[in-house]
């Protein structure tokens, strides 16, 4: 595959995209917000029970008391967990893209210049060789059981109230009501319980020619399947009173304290394409040095979870040696991402791996590496801080269980390669967590075939 038809199957699918992309209601993001609505309208966690449609100081008194508009940190909380879902999905790790067995000519005749079929999400230095390419069809499936440790069944929120402060308000409640628990309604909670079920599926179709004997450049195109379901659950928590002033249906003497929320979703389509380079700067009997760049453009629905909804781009160095069937090898370098309108931005990075493959058998070769991504300055996903309360004792409320953490990634990779007659090699992996920054699956299956000519 030439670099021009490269260049214009890239070009197609991003017209493609753009054109299939709209957004909907019923796109995945508006699903996990939806979540968090209850009864009528969209406003998320409007009450309506204590909203008199007939009476608009009702409305304002009480049915907006903990909506995102008037409680900055409950609108943190939500903008939290739909962040780290919509970043999460769309920083998706890609595999190497030019394996097999590598070529340099000498006097016209192609030289192995390498034994291994190479690593599986890692780099070598190693280029393919002048004229020869790799095809192939890879699929990678994620099912996310965890935020930063926490279960992703089992999230627990508190949404507290609004500090309400207005004209003639100490007088008529006998405190300073810029305390927070003065009216004493204010000291009413929302439990909050929430449970994610998210799979996601990316079938990657890539290709890789060798321009020179140094010089590869390739392409990926990712096809995303994304599968949610979720349930909400809310418990209004009063903090005494004969009557209740919150609630989500029923009467002050009679009220529905509780309410819950299941929602359904799914989307196909095209990711974010992926275009890749390799250069090689440096090259001896035992060693050999590389530089690659990767640009990939946001071709995906961000809102239906296919896609960051932004630009991002990677540079590395690579160092790779040899020793007769053994080959180890090192990346380090730099992930940019540019900002996406609407949505937190996902931090740069420092992207580093090593491993190594080693030939075990004429046509198998094994490939392990440590995967790392350790994010540059303080999180852009913040949490809110925990909460005073003034009155009538002093008392703190933490707003989650999710700790304040960096989300490094560091994941272990352990995988194999099969050479199959005619040009063909299988390869399968596993991608582990080590650590519990970020939205993370327990295990991240990994299959592919590819085709050396």
């Amino acid at each position: 595959m030439r670099p021009s038809r490269i260049a214009l199957v890239i070009l197609t699918t991003v017209v493609v995209s753009r054109v299939a992309s709209a957004q909907t209601d019923n796109s995945l993001r508006n699903k996990i917000a939806q979540l968090f609505i209850f009864g009528s309208g969209q406003d998320p966690l409007f009450l309506a029970g204590s909203a008199d449609p007939s009476n608009p100081a009702s409305i304002q008194a009480h049915g907006d008391h903990f909506v995102p508009a008037a409680v900055s940190e409950n609108g943190s909380l939500i903008g939290f967990i739909s962040g780290a879902i919509s970043t999460s999905v769309g920083n998706l790790p890609i595999g190497a893209t030019s394996g097999g067995v590598s070529f340099k000519f000498e006097g016209g005749v192609p030289v192995k210049t390498s034994t291994s079929a190479g690593p599986i999400f890692a780099e070598r230095a190693q280029t393919l060789g002048r004229g020869r390419s790799v095809v192939g069809i890879g699929r990678n499936t994620f099912h996310f059981t965890s935020l930063r440790g926490v279960p992703l069944d089992d999230i627990e929120l508190i949404f507290t109230h609004e500090n309400v402060n207005f004209a003639g308000c100490d007088s008529i409640q006998g405190g300073d009501c810029s305390k927070m628990g003065i009216p004493n309604l204010e000291n009413d909670i929302m439990q909050f319980r929430l449970n994610l079920n998210l799979n996601i599926a990316v079938t990657n179709i890539y290709a890789t020619y060798g321009v020179t004997d140094r010089l590869d450049v390739g392409f990926v195109l990712p096809l995303v399947s994304a599968h949610l379901h979720g349930t909400s659950y809310a418990q209004i928590i009063p903090f005494g009173g004969p009557t209740a002033a919150h609630f989500f249906a029923g009467t002050t003497e009679n009220p529905v304290l509780s309410a819950s929320r299941d929602v359904d979703g799914s989307a196909f389509g095209l990711g974010d394409v992926a275009v890749r380079s390799k250069f090689m700067v440096h090259e001896s009997d035992r060693a050999r040095v590389a530089l690659v760049g990767e640009a990939r453009f946001a071709t995906g629905s961000a809102d239906d979870m296919l896609g960051a909804g932004a630009f991002s781009g990677r540079a590395f160095a690579v160092i790779s040696g040899s020793i007769e069937s053994f080959s180890a090898h090192g990346n380090i370098g730099y992930a940019h991402h540019a900002g996406a309108g609407g949505q937190p931005k996902v931090n740069d990075a420092v992207v580093a791996t090593a491993g190594f493959d080693q030939l075990l058998a004429p046509r198998i070769s094994l490939a392990a590496d440590l995967v790392t991504e350790l994010q540059v300055g303080r999180s852009n996903l913040n949490l809110p801080g925990p909460v005073t309360y003034d009155a009538p004792f002093h008392r703190v409320i933490q707003p989650t269980t999710i700790p304040s953490m960096r989300d490094d990634l560091v994941n272990g990779s352990f995988g194999f390669k099969f050479q199959v007659p005619d040009g063909f090699t299988v390869v399968t992996n596993a991608l582990i967590p080590l650590n519990r920054g970020g939205m993370r699956s327990d295990i991240m299956y990994s299959t592919a075939l590819e085709f050396n000519f």
